[in-house]
């Protein structure tokens, strides 16, 4: 027994010195913040394990208006059973521009920091819209070459970056461990995994989600900002958390304490009251309090489709005709959600553990159940 131990804990050391000689080190972290915590995935409060940045919440907070009929609504059952089933832990309905439904689960509340992942694309793209309205950046057909000289020739936009047409050989796989979206989310240097990509189609052409695309976004945007002595996390307080009113401070993973690269594709904490203007301000064409924040043009053309052969994208955001209305979209993996009616001036925040099945549709099918079931308690409420 004594002998088979030993050769099991050489099988482990053989196998940890293997994972690290190749470059996969990053696995091991995985393993441990994953598997061994009872998760199978990414979840949404893991930032413990991971290098952070705190965003300071504003100076001057400016809390959401509270509706005449605040909660007066019950969930419906259909509701309240996919919040169960899904494990929601925050349910907001803003409508016109005050909170009108509000309710929180599993010990989480109004104040509490969950992870945004790929809602953080959305904010990505919002701060490229602030640096080209600031000058770092000269317009969406700006080369990211002008950035990172290996990308001189392939004819690739920052506007490719943020409308998902690169044509990058990101791999999109979150079940691969050897994958670059793990390496990406638990190993350090991210910058080198993200500058090793190349142009394998032509740009600009088609859509093709890849986080990827945000994450070499995020640092071309920083790289003008290098030079002005900002950091990217610094510029979103800047730009929007303080004259937005962030109540909360909120937490932006990055690779690690060294570098401290923000995860932009993703990992933005905060609570659903903070998400939520994000989708007023655009839901505003980029105006806040009588103050434009982000160029008109900039907002009505994130949220446009830019390619009629994929009319669920624009630039940063997803788009849906769901009930025959114009609805834009945050959104994350696990089920986040920041959806946007503006014809019925509605705005959605659904925060939680998972997301509901895969459909022919671009969105899962819990996205279409809460509008449907948000318009529903709505009439309850004429």
């Amino acid at each position: 027994m004594l002998k088979f131990l030993k050769w099991v804990l050489m099988l482990l050391i053989f196998v940890v010195l293997g994972l690290y000689i190749t470059g996969y080190g990053y696995i091991l972290k995985g393993v441990w913040v994953v598997y061994l915590h009872g998760h199978t995935t990414a979840y949404i409060d893991d930032f413990e394990f991971f290098d952070i940045k705190t965003i300071p919440a504003s100076a001057h907070p400016q809390p959401w208006k509270i509706h005449k009929d605040y909660n007066t609504v019950q969930a419906t059952n259909a509701l309240s059973e996919i919040n169960d089933k899904l494990g929601t832990v925050a349910f907001l309905v803003i409508k016109n521009d005050s909170i009108w439904f509000e309710k929180y689960f599993d010990g989480f509340g109004r104040n509490s920091q969950t992870n945004s992942f790929s809602m953080a694309k959305s904010i990505t793209s919002a701060l490229l819209g602030k640096a080209i309205d600031d000058g770092f950046i000269e317009s969406l057909n700006q080369p990211v070459g002008d950035f990172y000289p290996q990308y001189a020739h392939s004819g690739m936009t920052v506007g490719d970056l943020s409308s998902m047409a690169s044509g990058l050989d990101w791999d999109e796989s979150y079940s691969n461990p050897f994958g670059m979206t793990a390496k990406a989310y638990y190993d350090s240097h991210l910058a080198e995994t993200i500058l090793k990509l190349k142009v394998v189609d032509k740009p600009g052409q088609n859509f093709k989600y890849l986080s990827g695309n945000t994450q070499l976004l995020a640092m071309v945007i920083q790289k003008p900002l290098q030079n002005a002595s900002i950091d990217l996390s610094e510029y979103l307080q800047e730009s929007f958390w303080q004259p937005m009113g962030f109540e909360q401070p909120a937490l932006w993973q990055i690779d690690d304490a060294e570098n401290r690269l923000v995860k932009a594709y993703c990992c933005l904490g905060s609570n659903a009251r903070d998400f939520a203007r994000f989708g007023k301000l655009y839901k505003d064409y980029g105006k806040w309090n009588g103050r434009q924040l982000l160029d008109s043009t900039f907002v009505a053309k994130s949220i446009t489709p830019r390619f009629a052969k994929s009319p669920e994208y624009g630039y940063g955001f997803w788009l849906s005709d769901f009930l025959g209305k114009k609805i834009f979209a945050m959104r994350g993996i696990l089920g986040q959600y920041v959806i946007v009616i503006p014809q019925d001036d509605l705005i959605i925040v659904r925060l939680g553990h998972q997301r509901g099945t895969k459909t022919d549709l671009p969105f899962s099918s819990d996205f279409y159940v809460y509008i449907d079931e948000v318009y529903k308690m709505l009439g309850e409420n004429q």
